[in-house]
């Protein structure tokens, strides 16, 4: 390819609304074009990554034995409708009607198309294992999208779906995914981990998330540098940092801490480490009664009846984990308290809440650090008042007593930097990353629904079992360049790059030895298969230089009359910014040897 019949396109400024590395290169590359909030053209330098990623997805997942086909980017809300997401999906799925009036939706996901297919083409077990897989547009309505490619509304996303007899066969078929995960993200160059995740809006049980390493990353991911274990925050395991309750040691006192609303400031005044603290968190239960004529506001199904209030415990230097306290019996679907109902409930607004002493009754968990704890501060349910010398046996348990409540101990706060492993082989780090691919054991949760059977070998009518296993192609692309850049611009990893190799010719309409010399270059490299760019456009060395380490292609030959007159050409190595001299008749050789370390 030839610049002047290509299209390259950059820019000295990225525009104001890029809050990340990957927008603002992506966008002064001219990879993409902002149409609207989270949409976006991909321009021929940005498609040219994508298809590249693409043409690795598809080699690694026909090797595994899926099969490719395509499913419709518009769906019938009816299949919605059956597998009970069409309720429960929320505003995120783009719902629209037809000239005739019938609902549909723009698809973020296709599960329930596929499950379609399965339930139609699946009648015995001798048809199966099966994988289907697509690579397709997606549109996820996103309230705020932000960061470009990374958390847009439109995006290209390969999803698969397995279909097996039973567990073992399916779990197989999550294990032939994983491995082929892994092999791709392992082509494409990228520092990544595979981490136990939440299974989230998708369902199912087994889940893992292939996560790109980058400090911009939205994920934070708890590991263990001493063994394999790794899980994203939302799902890490908290061990209780307290082996056990040691007795009481202190007497219980109302203290006054006037003005001091926060644990670091109550600490602080009374002396004492945030470890000793205990922070207050106020959740809310909506009980709701289903409409019986179907509810035209989907996130409102139902008429609320009653509201129930619990007050979670988390240790004052810790954080409540939101994804875990949602698993807790009771819990699903909670929302943050109001000032309102905090005050009808405790008596006193935020910052000086706590278990003892309660106007009404509310109930409790606390995380398995904090049921560990002695002698700890806690919110008086006054204002400008702490309880000072907490302990559960003598002071917690007659108060909740009281009320008819009992506490519930549970894991639900982060972990941290230092916390146990999990596994028991060492303290964890966490790093952040961005999510790239996810796979699930779905079980039986569509294919129930939906009615997907098949006839098993005893010849009984049995529910086939289900994964699904996703990976975000666009969003690769700013995973990747997040994770790859510096000063200039963008470092591609050899095997997505837009191009491998860029010839630079200084002075190629004017010097017949400069053209002569990069033509034959240019040449050499296209029949050994390199993919080259030569950039005929006879810009000055300055602007020339300046675009190709912004778009970021792994090697650049520099071709011109000084050093032609040594018989020498220039290669650089965008990573690192390593320059070498090397002859003029050897340079397609030394170009293919430099491109192995790229």
């Amino acid at each position: 390819m030839k610049a002047t019949r290509f299209h390259v396109s950059t820019l000295k400024e990225a525009p104001t609304d890029a809050e990340v590395a990957s927008h603002q290169l992506m966008t002064r590359a001219g990879m993409i074009k902002r149409l609207a909030g989270g949409i976006y053209t991909y321009m021929p330098m940005g498609l040219r990554v994508i298809r590249r990623i693409e043409n690795i997805v598809r080699e690694e997942m026909n090797r595994a034995g899926a099969v490719e086909l395509l499913m419709p980017v518009v769906q019938p809300a009816e299949l919605w409708m059956e597998s009970g997401r069409w309720e429960q999906y929320g505003p995120e799925l783009l719902r629209i009607k037809d000239r005739h009036q019938r609902d549909f939706i723009v698809q973020p996901t296709s599960e329930e198309v596929v499950t379609d297919i399965a339930r139609q083409e699946i009648r015995s077990y001798r048809q199966m294992p099966k994988n289907f897989y697509h690579i397709q547009t997606k549109f996820r309505d996103e309230r705020r999208p932000r960061f470009g490619v990374m958390r847009g509304r439109e995006f290209t996303m390969k999803d698969a779906y397995s279909f097996d007899r039973d567990r073992e066969a399916a779990l197989a078929s999550y294990r032939a995914m994983f491995d082929a995960y892994v092999r791709i993200f392992d082509r494409m160059g990228l520092t990544y981990r595979a981490v136990a995740a939440d299974t989230g809006a998708i369902g199912g049980s087994a889940s893992h998330e292939f996560q790109v390493i980058a400090d911009t990353g939205e994920d934070a991911i708890a590991y263990c540098p001493d063994s394999d274990y790794a899980a994203n925050v939302e799902l890490a395991e908290a061990l209780p940092l307290v082996a056990a309750r040691a007795p009481a040691s202190q007497p219980l006192e109302k203290t006054p801490t006037p003005g001091k609303a926060r644990c670091e400031d109550v600490a602080q005044l009374l002396g004492l480490p945030l470890q000793r603290t205990v922070k207050s968190l106020v959740l809310a239960v909506d009980l709701r009664e289903p409409v019986k004529d179907g509810a035209e506001d989907f996130s409102d199904p139902g008429r609320i009846f009653d509201t129930e209030i619990w007050l979670l415990l988390v240790r004052g230097d810790h954080d409540l984990n939101e994804v875990k306290a949602g698993k807790v019996p009771g819990l699903k679907g909670f929302r943050f308290a109001t000032e309102g109902e905090i005050v009808s409930h405790f008596g006193c607004p935020p910052g000086y809440l706590g278990p003892i002493g309660t106007p009404k009754p509310v109930k409790v968990v606390a995380d398995r650090t904090v049921a560990n704890m002695s002698d700890f501060v806690c919110g008086a349910n006054a204002v400008d008042f702490h309880f000072t010398g907490t302990n559960w046996d003598r002071d917690v348990a007659p108060a909740l007593a009281a009320h008819g409540v009992e506490m519930a101990v549970a894991d639900i706060r982060n972990v941290v930097e230092g916390d146990p492993s999990p596994d028991g082989k060492g303290r964890l780090a966490i790093q952040r990353g961005i999510e790239v691919g996810h796979v699930f054991y779905l079980g039986t949760k569509y294919s129930s629904a939906m009615g997907a059977t098949f006839i098993d070998e005893d010849g009984k009518s049995k529910v086939i079992e289900m994964g699904c296993y996703g990976i975000g192609v666009t969003r690769l692309l700013g995973a990747a360049i997040e994770q790859n850049n510096d000063e200039r611009g963008i470092i591609w990893p050899r095997p997505i790059a837009p191009f491998e190799v860029v010839i630079c010719p200084l002075g190629y309409r004017k010097s017949d030895a400069v053209r002569e010399t990069a033509d034959k270059l240019y040449a050499e490299l296209q029949a050994a298969g390199v993919d080259v760019l030569l950039d005929d456009r006879d810009e000055r060395p300055g602007v020339m230089f300046a675009d190709w380490e912004l778009i970021g292609v792994p090697l650049r030959v520099t071709v011109g009359e000084r050093s032609l007159k040594e018989g020498k050409v220039e290669l650089l190595v965008r990573r690192g910014l390593q320059t070498s001299a090397v002859a003029a008749g050897d340079a397609a050789a030394a170009v293919r040897a430099a491109l192995a370390g790229c």
